[in-house]
């Protein structure tokens, strides 16, 4: 039988397909600068991380309801079983569609309700993660991370921050990741996916997370990666993501082996699979060919994954 596969770092609004933005888009009323499928594709076409984020920023804010963010999660759960995954660790990003006037209980019942169903409809266990980003209000990111805390019983098990890393101050969401962790939820930052290892150092020291979303960024520092080994925090690693915001040249240059030989828990993401053009079965390929076995990855999500004891001891026998 197959090993199955998980998958760790995918953001929900990054999953959706250039047909269904436009569904969206004309449903809720908002405007994109494209309104044909191969207009929206070509939007994804990104110079830099810097146009990338501009890009997520737009096409996002087409996402405005309960219903949205629940067809969304049952759209990828589709998506994702059909490459051989079982367990789906997914994010997305509430404070930013909170700023533009969805309320926090919309996206979080959308959301968990559609994890909900995933599983039934898909054969897919989908836990849910939500992120802050770095420039966000750290009263916003406080009050995330309680409404976060509260939907823990719903499918929610962990709390990230991503976007600008050029811009991050680990230090000023510190309350928001304690009030996170008080409530049993694990830390799952972004780090290192574009910068070196200094942002990753930080992280490590200030927020204490269960993993690294990308990190590649440690790979530069021996010390730093003997340290992540040691303290058993995974990273997430997103081959096609890297080279679709330049972060790195090609896939040969992602250190997905170096991280791995050297004993780190690594899993492979697809993280915006829409805006990047791949899906999973790509992703793990990549992972081959760097010499990463799908054992080896189902063994390291096993062990860094954020979902509740029972699930994991489920998963165990899959």
């Amino acid at each position: 039988m197959a090993t199955p596969h998980a998958e760790l770092h995918v953001h929900l609004e990054g999953t959706v397909l250039p047909s269904r933005l436009l569904r969206l888009a004309r449903r809720n009323g908002q405007t994109l600068p494209a309104d044909t499928v191969e207009g929206i594709a070509a939007l994804y076409t990104f110079t830099d991380f810097s146009h990338f984020l501009d890009v997520w920023n737009l096409t996002t804010n087409c996402l405005r309801t309960a219903e949205d963010f629940r067809e969304i999660t049952l759209d990828y759960a589709a998506q994702a079983a059909g490459h051989g995954a079982r367990y789906v660790e997914a994010i997305f990003s509430p404070a930013e569609r909170v700023i533009r006037g969805v309320p926090f209980e919309d996206l979080f019942e959308g959301y968990c309700t559609g994890a909900a169903e995933a599983l039934d409809a898909h054969g897919v266990a989908v836990r849910l993660t939500p992120d802050l980003f770095w420039t966000a209000d750290p009263d916003l990111a406080e009050e995330t991370a309680r409404w976060a805390v509260r939907y823990a019983d719903r499918g929610i098990v962990g709390l990230g921050i991503g976007g600008d890393e050029a811009r991050a101050d680990p230090s000023a969401y510190a309350r928001a990741f304690a009030i996170a962790r008080e409530g049993g939820l694990a830390v799952v930052p972004h780090a290192g996916e574009v910068t070196g290892p200094a942002l990753v150092r930080e992280v490590v020291e200030v927020l204490h997370p269960r993993r690294i979303r990308h990190g590649i960024g440690a790979a530069g520092d021996p010390a730093l990666v003997g340290e992540l080994r040691a303290r058993g925090i995974g990273l997430d690693i997103c081959p096609t993501s890297n080279v679709r915001t330049g972060a790195v040249g090609d896939v040969d240059a992602v250190p997905l082996a170096v991280l791995a030989d050297a004993g780190v828990a690594v899993s492979i993401g697809t993280d915006d699979p829409a805006m990047f053009g791949t899906d999973l079965g790509r992703e793990h390929a990549i992972a081959a060919a760097h010499g990463i076995t799908p054992e080896r990855l189902w063994a390291d999500a096993l062990r860094t994954c954020a979902a509740e004891p029972a699930l994991v001891a489920e998963m165990v026998g899959w």
